[in-house]
């Protein structure tokens, strides 16, 4: 099972002091830059701010893991006790396999 964390979500209530203070701690500006999300990236990794994310129930900073086998995932996944609520349809794992992303925030495989 091949999991990286890569990119970690940051919840904002105001984006452009977000967005200012860390292109300046980054000493950079963000190569992503829309109303629904600002993204920095920083030596391979990403740092997203998504703004009004307390809105959508973010308390905090959230990682997000990049996947690169999720069949394998799965298995070994289910080899260290998690259950499989629902088997990906083609169409997810397609998606999935595209984004390569998947979040902590979803417990239940």
């Amino acid at each position: 099972m091949s999991v990286h964390c890569n990119t970690v979500l940051y919840p904002v209530k105001d984006v452009d002091q977000a967005k200012a203070l860390f292109a300046a701690l980054f000493g950079a500006a963000p190569h992503v830059d829309s109303p629904y999300y600002v993204g920095f990236s920083i030596d391979g990794k990403e740092i997203g701010l998504i703004p009004n994310g307390h809105d959508q129930g973010m308390s905090g900073p959230e990682p997000y893991y990049d996947v690169e086998d999720i069949a394998a995932t799965l298995v070994a996944l289910e080899a260290l006790g998690a259950v499989v609520l629902q088997q990906p349809t083609d169409v997810a794992a397609d998606c999935w396999s595209r984004k390569s992303r998947t979040s902590t925030a979803t417990s239940s495989v």
